[in-house]
């Protein structure tokens, strides 16, 4: 009976050894296929850095594309924009300088008419100056005065001004008078300025 639980024993512990054994082999890998792997698994990281390493350049190379295609349309913009403005200021004169022409012109034209409400004027009498007529005589010329207020028109001074062939012509000289030689003595017909501008000289007499 020993000797059969002896020999159950000692086939159960060869068992036991064998099963260890193919366990081992199973579980240990040969040397060359770990190399190869470990070789594999570096050529896979290579690659993987190779081809970040090609993406971060086409990146790189695409964003110097953009940025010097944004620089040539802002450089654009900026051309066309400075050439509108250009046009605009340059239309703006235009405008100003054609409105001024035609203003000039319509003022050249009123001012006989203006002329003619002054002598008109001169001549009313003292005891007339109440009268309806001679009032609507003067309301109509202070009318015009304030629209020449309004666009600029100013009378250019002359009497006791030192003659100025660029505002006054003179058109009689004066002998007798006791002042300053080429002092205007008399305006014989109001000359007005628009903007600054001459648009009509003054007549005047001056001292020689």
């Amino acid at each position: 009976m020993k000797d059969e639980e002896l020999k159950q024993s000692s086939e159960e512990q060869g068992t036991e050894e064998t099963n260890a054994g193919k366990t081992e082999e199973v579980n240990e890998q040969p040397a060359g296929e770990k190399d190869v792997s470990e070789g594999a698994e570096a050529s896979e990281e290579a690659l993987a850095e190779e081809g970040a390493e090609e993406a971060d350049a086409g990146t790189q190379k695409l964003r110097e594309k953009y940025e010097a295609e944004i620089a040539d349309w802002k450089d654009k913009y900026t051309r066309l924009y400075a050439e509108f403005d250009n046009f605009r200021k340059r239309t703006d004169k235009e405008k100003i300088q054609n409105f001024d022409f035609g203003a000039r012109d319509v003022i050249e034209k009123l001012l006989p008419v203006v002329d003619n409400f002054e002598r008109a004027l001169g001549t009313v009498e003292k005891e007339d100056e109440e009268d309806a007529f001679t009032k609507g005589i003067q309301g109509i010329y202070k009318q015009i005065q304030k629209m020449f207020e309004d666009l600029q028109v100013k009378a250019i001074k002359a009497e006791g001004e030192k003659f100025d062939p660029n505002l006054h012509n003179a058109v009689m000289t004066d002998t007798e008078s006791d002042v300053e030689e080429d002092t205007i003595t008399q305006d014989l017909q109001k000359g007005y300025t628009y903007k600054d501008q001459v648009v009509r000289h003054s007549m005047v007499k001056v001292k020689k």
